[in-house]
């Protein structure tokens, strides 16, 4: 095989490749060698059919298979010889080729830019801390408690009143009569949650155990029985027992319960809880601001089969008349998203990073753990989508780059109280919306000038 660079120009190379014709009827003798012993044929033997017989009948199809794999096989060896970073699928033009010839074709190459690194030092940015005052954390450990209500029951004389749990039989009538579904055992209503039918709850505040209570409600809409929608029933309600609510006791059993293995460790989960909510949404700021530097900081040409690609990824979900509306903006989007992959993709390589497969499972099993009882659900789909596999470990490698960077840049270190970073994420959104508004008055006011010329 020789190969020789035609031209090279901005991100465009063109080589020329030529494999001699020995080369070929070598890799074409062994095609026929090796069918030889597959191929049956009337009249022969199997393993015995005569190579130039199987060259009379699938010459043509043995040819094209062998010229393809040749075609892939020194195409890839010239890329990788001539330590070319291809962006996209290479364009290949067949100059010669045929049975009995040489091989000769050219092959066009959008390649990826020359990136020089500028120094992560000249980054810097703010990395917040949140500061989770007692208060916060006591208030959200008795919302905790509050949603882990318990019952106790109440004595025979004591009427129910909301909030209390009625247990009771019931069974129902419209105009008299009996229809199906019209009965139930051992139902259980917290009252005032109206989870029931509407109106229902109210009518048994009041009740006693061992009570017999008429009520008389409309069923609803969405009943099964479309006959019956919005009729008048009757449920005559056996009370069974009734339960009042008692204020759950904070303490180590209450934090067993929850998981944890006493109440300050309780609170301290609580804690990171909290912090975790507030520093998610903080990150990405610092994230952001890192990126935007990044882009400032790196000039590069783009190929543009890759900000077409971008682009169309970007529009496909937008309608077939807003694509051209936007284009202008999606554009600038498309080269700003390239542009930082390759700076990102570019530090990650001069630094050899890496995502094994080991961090792709620990990923996988952390998610496991903060979704129990979904684990069969969560592995079948990563067993099933080999692309959500791929987009977890660009979403690794991704964090895994900026953390590297922020080793690097000048990191000022934040202590913030709750209240501080919500004014900072609100501040935040306030400002995109402001630089998102600014940008399209800029534009509207571009197009109307341009309607004025004319």
């Amino acid at each position: 095989m020789k190969v020789r660079i035609n031209s090279k120009k901005g991100l465009k190379t063109i080589l020329s490749i030529l494999v001699d014709k020995k080369t070929i009827q070598k890799k074409l003798d062994e095609k026929l060698n090796e069918l030889q012993h597959k191929v049956h044929l009337k009249g022969f033997r199997p393993g015995k059919v005569p190579p130039n017989v199987i060259k009379s009948q699938f010459g043509k199809a043995i040819y094209g298979e062998v010229i393809d794999g040749i075609l892939k096989e020194t195409s890839a060896k010239a890329i990788e010889e001539n330590k070319i970073k291809v962006a996209g699928q290479p364009k290949i033009d067949l100059k010669t080729f045929g049975e009995g010839k040489d091989l000769d074709y050219t092959m066009e190459l959008n390649t990826l830019p020359e990136i020089q690194l500028k120094p992560l030092s000249k980054i810097q940015t703010t990395d917040y801390e949140i500061t989770v005052d007692e208060n916060t954390i006591d208030k959200r450990v008795h919302e905790i408690a509050k949603g882990q209500q318990n019952f106790k029951d109440k004595q025979d004389n004591e009427k129910s009143e909301k909030k209390d749990v009625v247990i009771f039989d019931y069974k129902a009538k419209v105009e008299g009569k009996d229809f199906e579904g019209n009965e139930g055992k051992n139902v259980q209503l917290i009252l005032g949650r109206n989870l029931f039918i509407k109106g229902f709850d109210d009518q048994l505040i009041g009740v006693k155990k061992n009570d017999i209570k008429l009520v008389s409600v409309n069923l609803p809409e969405n009943f099964p029985k479309k006959e019956l929608a919005n009729k008048k029933a009757v449920f005559e309600c056996k009370i069974i027992n009734l339960k009042k609510p008692i204020e759950t006791k904070i303490d180590d059993e209450f934090a067993k319960k929850m998981g944890a293995k006493n109440i300050e460790d309780l609170k301290n989960l609580v804690k990171k809880q909290i912090s975790n909510e507030y520093k998610n949404s903080l990150s990405a700021i610092t994230k952001k601001d890192i990126l935007e530097q990044i882009e400032k900081f790196h000039s590069l040409d783009l190929p543009d089969n890759l900000i077409e690609q971008e682009l169309n990824v970007i529009s496909q979900s937008e309608k077939k008349e807003d694509v051209e509306k936007n284009k202008e903006k999606n554009t600038r989007l498309a080269k700003s998203r390239i542009k930082t992959g390759l700076v990102l993709n570019e530090i990650a390589e001069k630094n050899n990073l890496k995502i094994s497969e080991n961090e792709i499972k620990g990923e996988i099993e952390k998610q496991i753990k903060g979704m129990p009882g979904q684990e069969k659900m969560i592995m079948d789909y990563y067993q099933k989508n080999p692309s959500a596999i791929a987009r977890l470990r660009g979403a690794l490698y991704e964090e895994k780059i900026i953390e590297l960077i922020k080793s690097k840049i000048k990191l000022n270190k934040q202590n913030v109280t709750l209240k501080e970073a919500e004014e900072i994420l609100k501040d935040f959104a306030q400002k995109s919306q402001s630089i998102a508004k600014s940008k399209n008055s800029k534009k509207n006011l571009k197009k109307s000038k341009i309607k004025k010329k004319k």
